[in-house]
């Protein structure tokens, strides 16, 4: 017998016993949908008795038979096989359902409100609900595992309703854990079985440990998280998917109306894997620059524009990141503080590259409303700057050269706020040993563009631009 799934055909490999989870958990499954019936059914096949749970009664007595109340491949088979061996059933009695369990998924629906907001009443009933029966059942351990895509503070909300309902310690031991599902319809089955992550939010180690022990036998990328990351991380999944459709779409309709083939065009960009399909750009930081992405933007906008053809993405860029630099701004002013050292002028590390850099505006509108501005760059000599790099900055910052210093540590100390666009060992030393933390005569305000070290963001007082 295997304990890891790795066939061509997962669930076949469920059904005839070749994966089984290391130790069988009690599980109750609250919401009968799309979600809660995949997991369910998911979870039974590995070895775990599942108890479904519903307030319709229709779908708690298909459940309850092993016909599964959703239509999706695999799943009726599974709750069969489940249901034969004892390892399936259903309630709509809320008592039953946790003291039959340890630990309860809740996979209730989190539609939208008017406002866009999503509407918590469903999870937040059950968790009434389950409070009620661990009092009524004099059941001090449990674990609750919200399933259902959440935005991040919906596992606190949660916690307060326990709370109020009189489960709280030391009397009870009941944890909160957050557990995204990745499930496509059509394809749910599957995608538990090989999903592209198992990701658990939790404040407790071992509550979380728990619920990613629960996917014993199942190969893939296990990450345990701080609640609130794992609650947001659901919805920049679906964002980022959303994204990668549109761009794809407007690429597309450009590609059309200037008689070019947009597949084509999409194929070839997604072969590039070190660049366009990775993780390259995907981190939070600053502004965007140089001399390729603005023109090139520009450039495409332009030929859609021409075309008539409306690009809302696409045309959206340039204002949006403009914006990330009207952030700094507003912080550097909102600080108020009148020595500013910049740390990095070109638009990335490893060049001299000027060209509309976001950091030349920021100096730029800085020094212009009066505050004393300093450039520690190592990588700029301003007197080799040549062709377009050496126009541009005539152009925007004619004074640079005045604004240089050589000199870190010197600019450190004679600074009261510091913008780190550029990172290095060195840096990281000089900061971290200027010993002008928060609570300093002194202290150093760092605005972090790169993602510095903890030792210097505690060293320091400290603003991350987008963290």
């Amino acid at each position: 017998m295997t304990n890891i799934i790795t066939g061509d055909d997962p669930v076949s490999d469920l059904l005839a016993g070749r994966v089984q989870s290391a130790a069988s958990s009690r599980i109750a499954v609250f919401g009968l949908g799309y979600v809660g019936t995949v997991t369910a059914a998911c979870f039974a096949g590995l070895g775990h008795n599942v108890i479904g749970i519903d307030t319709n009664d229709d779908k708690v007595a298909q459940f309850a038979r092993g016909d599964s109340p959703v239509l999706e491949p695999g799943v009726e088979e599974l709750l069969a096989s489940g249901l034969e061996q004892g390892r399936v059933a259903a309630t709509s009695n809320i008592d039953d359902a946790v003291a039959g369990s340890d630990l309860a998924l809740v996979c209730v629906g989190t539609p939208s409100l008017a406002n866009g907001n999503i509407d918590l009443r469903y999870i937040l009933a059950v968790a009434a609900d389950i409070a009620g029966a661990l009092r009524r059942l004099d059941k001090s351990t449990y674990t609750i595992v919200i399933r259902s895509t959440v935005l991040p503070g919906s596992a606190d909300k949660v916690r307060s309703v326990l709370i109020d309902n009189g489960i709280a310690p030391p009397s009870h031991d009941v944890h909160v854990v957050v557990n995204p599902e990745f499930l496509r319809e059509g394809q749910g089955v599957e995608d538990f079985l090989r999903p592209p992550l198992i990701l658990v939010g939790a404040d407790d180690d071992t509550a979380g440990s728990q619920v990613l022990d629960l996917y014993d036998g199942i190969v893939a990328d296990r990450q345990l998280a701080p609640t609130r990351v794992a609650e947001l991380v659901k919805y920049a999944n679906n964002s980022w998917h959303a994204v990668k459709v549109t761009f794809a779409n407007e690429i597309g309709v450009v590609a059309k109306a200037l008689d070019v083939d947009g597949v084509e065009v999409m194929r070839l960009l997604c072969s590039d894997e070190k660049l366009n399909i990775s993780s390259a750009y995907m981190r939070p930081g600053f502004a965007w620059g140089g001399s390729c992405l603005p023109k090139d933007v520009r450039a495409v906008n332009f030929a859609a524009k021409s075309a008539d053809v409306v690009v809302p993405m696409l045309s959206s860029l340039l204002p949006s990141n403009g914006i990330h630099t009207s952030r700094l701004i507003d912080l550097l002013l909102e600080l108020d503080r009148n020595r500013i050292g910049f740390v990095g002028l070109a638009f990335k590390p490893g060049t001299d590259d000027l060209r509309e850099s976001a950091m030349v505006e920021v100096v730029e509108r800085m020094n212009g409303k009066g505050f004393l501005c300093r450039i520690h760059d190592q990588e700029l000599i301003p007197d080799e700057l040549v062709g377009g790099n050496l126009a541009f900055v005539q152009s925007e910052l004619p004074h640079l050269g005045q604004l240089m210093d050589d000199d870190l540590e010197q600019m450190v100390a004679e600074s009261d706020v510091l913008v780190v666009s550029k990172g290095s060992d060195r840096v990281n030393a000089v900061l971290a040993a200027a010993g002008r933390g928060p609570d300093s005569a002194n202290p150093l305000a760092v605005v972090d563009l790169v993602g510095l070290p903890d030792n210097v963001r505690s060293a320091v007082s400290y603003y991350g631009v987008a963290w």
